[in-house]
């Protein structure tokens, strides 16, 4: 009697979900919700070359960095954005696996929760920066640890997107954007060259520097010319290259630029091309 008593009122545990199981389930609900309300191709790719119509995207749409002495170009993060939002069902982002003193370990990742296609990285970044003339050397501050850990997590994120998103999508935004830079300038090409100027300043990259690269004087920089060069800007100001990748820092006296100017970039700018 007792233990049929003990039975009677013994309260059954259930078990408590974890965060990886909270993790599973909301997944799950993600991927039934996409199948059920299916993205439409025509009318995202629409929406994404709508947006590429605005100079304010098409002027961050892109950067550059050098291979072989030629200017590769390729979709930037912020295009990659844009054109995952419009397509939607899409699931990304930057998750932090780890973290000590030394370094961090993060998953960049990119989900269609429509063809559950799924692409991911993970990558351990140290907490060092590395110059030419300095070689090697340890950050401690975190804001300085903040700013390279979210750098490399980016160009991982802008991977798998691209990874995930159709080719065919990709290349007609990059089409639209380049575009809308080529027609869609309404300044003089003389003061978007002079706001071009002012704002490789910003990064120690004199007159001289660019005419060294262009092989002329800069105020017969031609449409092609200008749109190049602010490719090489946003590449720089947003650290897919330095500055040393695509100039000559060498002043007249044959004194080494990066030992003149060790100081950090002062701000980030959209310059119009």
């Amino acid at each position: 009697m007792t233990n049929e008593l003990m039975k009677t009122n013994q309260v059954e545990q259930m078990p408590v979900p974890t965060d990886n199981g909270r993790a599973i389930a909301e997944v799950r609900s993600s991927i039934a919700a996409a199948r059920e309300w299916r993205r439409n191709e025509n009318s995202a790719i629409l929406s994404i070359n709508e947006t590429c119509k605005r100079k304010s995207l098409a002027e961050k749409a892109m950067y550059a960095y050098p291979r072989g002495g030629k200017l590769v170009t390729g979709p930037s993060i912020r295009l990659a954005e844009v054109i995952a939002r419009a397509w939607g069902n899409i699931s990304y982002g930057i998750r932090e696996v780890s973290k000590t003193p030394l370094e961090t370990t993060f998953e960049a990742y990119c989900h269609d929760l429509e063809t559950n296609v799924k692409s991911s990285r993970i990558f351990s970044q140290k907490h060092e920066r590395y110059t030419r003339n300095k070689g090697s050397q340890r950050l401690t501050d975190d804001r300085d640890i903040y700013e390279l850990v979210a750098n490399q997590a980016t160009r991982r994120l802008r991977a798998c997107i691209l990874q995930v998103i159709p080719i065919d999508v990709v290349e007609d935004a990059i089409e639209q954007c380049e575009t809308t830079l080529r027609t869609g300038a309404k300044t003089p090409i003389k003061d978007r060259i002079k706001k071009l100027i002012i704002a490789f300043n910003d990064y120690q990259i004199n007159e001289e520097m660019i005419e060294n690269r262009i092989g002329h004087k800069v105020s017969v920089i031609n449409e092609i010319e200008l749109i190049d060069l602010g490719k090489i800007y946003s590449s720089i100001r947003d650290g897919m290259s330095k500055r040393e990748d695509w100039f000559t820092l060498i002043d007249k006296t044959g004194e080494e630029l990066n030992e003149k100017f060790s100081g950090k970039k002062s701000s980030k700018k959209s310059i119009e091309v």
